[in-house]
């Protein structure tokens, strides 16, 4: 059975941030609330409420929600109008497929002055004689009623008729109060004859069977302890036992009425409880995970699992790295051995991803770069060049195939080429038939 608890209305107020007090819009539908109670003490602020498909039985608590415009409580089981008169600003009212027989009850909307729209189709009530004319006549704000418009030529004739149809409804509403009487007196009945079925198979002997003879129940129980069959054919001839039961729950014509509402609501959950069990019965532990085989050897791991930074645990050893989320491990062998004491785990504030540095051993990091300088030996370097030297190949190439420049030639060495000597400037004499004297201009030195 469904409650209404601060918690599932903030689960519903996610739209709000999951702030309750301020919300204008609250979902509740499908979550098998039996009862109306905290919502006008906690979201007095509430403008829309949907409450849809549960399984109420009575309108209340919602008196204080003086905001409230829509109110859905189709599909429950509420059997009359009440409590809504401090709805002040109520437009809009949904009772479709309830239970409601006294259509009498109306007259307590009379006060919702801003009421506009009505729906009571699906109720009891709405195959009465001049339901209808009866509704119309008694709520004179209402303008539209189970998805019609009401016309002002309707309202005045139900008004005229008002006087005759109002005893006709009071005699049918006394007609079905005497039906629900006796349907409530025979699920009464039912229900304390299932109690005292199922505590009679609770104080049952050891196999659910009743015996007189206590020297018959233990030869009965010796000779099962020889005969015993295998639970395999227990747990099926259970199963069969259920579906059975479960087809003959399903096959049996009833009545709607909120009784049997209530009782197949019970039957479900029954068996959700069976499956439950059964499903519990089921799981196997799962042995542990090998990380690290007998010869001390450890294994690459990786198992499904939902990152959440609070859950991680990192830890790093010489020669591997293993990460444990939610119990599940990531193991890692390194290639190289490592300094776990200068490993570092952080999250990446870019990508959000998981970082671990982790040192190789016999390197060094400088303080302001993350890259490594190899302290490498003399004879680590003549290794290296060694090893290159042997690995060295050649290309050759078919001059007659192909004409290809000669590449020793591309850059031509620079010649020694001796200095010359700077030219004597010749002065022209004195002799030279185009020397012209020009006083003005001084001698040479």
């Amino acid at each position: 059975m469904g409650w209404i608890t601060e918690d599932l209305i903030r689960r519903n107020a996610e739209h709000n941030d999951c702030v309750i007090f301020s919300l204008e819009e609250l979902s509740l539908h499908q979550q098998e609330i039996e009862r109306l109670e905290h919502i006008d003490k906690w979201c007095r602020d509430l403008k829309i409420l949907y409450l849809q498909n549960n399984l109420i039985g009575k309108i209340e608590n919602v008196s204080k929600l003086k905001k409230l415009e829509y109110l859905n409580l189709a599909l429950n089981n509420i059997e009359k109008i009440e409590n809504l008169e401090g709805c002040e600003e109520l437009a809009k009212l949904d009772l479709t497929v309830n239970f409601i027989g006294e259509l009498s009850s109306i007259k307590n909307l009379q006060h919702n002055i801003h009421l506009k729209e009505l729906f009571l189709m699906g109720n009891p009530c709405a195959s009465f004689d001049h339901y209808r004319e009866f509704v119309v006549a008694t709520l004179p704000q209402l303008k539209w009623l189970d998805g019609k418009e009401i016309e002002p030529s309707e309202r005045i004739k139900a008004l005229q008729d008002y006087s005759v149809i109002e005893p006709q409804i009071r005699e049918q509403e006394k007609d079905h109060c005497l039906k629900r009487a006796k349907l409530k007196e025979e699920a009464q009945r039912k229900h304390q004859e299932e109690d005292k079925n199922e505590d009679k198979r609770s104080n049952a002997g050891f196999d659910g069977r009743w015996y007189t003879d206590i020297n018959a129940t233990l030869s009965s129980l010796e000779s099962k302890d020889h005969l015993q069959a295998p639970d395999t054919e227990e747990h099926n001839t259970k199963k069969l036992d259920n579906s059975e039961d479960d087809l003959e729950f399903w096959n049996k014509p009833c009545l709607f009425t909120p009784e049997s509402r209530l009782e197949t609501l019970r039957h479900m959950e029954k068996q959700r409880k069976k499956q439950e069990k059964l499903s519990e019965k089921k799981k196997k532990v799962k042995p542990p995970r090998t990380l690290i085989t007998e010869d001390g050897k450890a294994l690459n791991v990786n198992e499904p699992k939902y990152m959440d930074t609070s859950l991680i645990d990192v830890d790093v050893q010489p020669t591997y790295v293993r990460v444990m989320i939610k119990g599940k491990p990531f193991q890692l062998v390194l290639p190289a051995e490592v300094k776990p004491d200068s490993s570092s785990a952080k999250r990446s504030q870019t990508t959000g991803h998981l970082v671990i540095c982790m040192p190789k051993v016999g390197e060094v990091i400088t303080g302001g770069q993350r890259a490594f300088k190899s302290m490498k030996t003399t004879s680590d370097r003549s290794r290296e060049q060694t090893n290159t030297s042997k690995h060295m190949e050649k290309l050759e190439v078919d001059p007659s195939k192909h004409s290809f420049p000669d590449v020793t030639n591309i850059v031509q060495e620079k010649k020694h080429t001796p200095r010359r000597r700077p030219e004597p400037k010749i002065i022209p004499s004195e002799e030279d038939p185009t020397f012209e004297d020009n006083p003005e201009v001084p001698p040479l030195i």
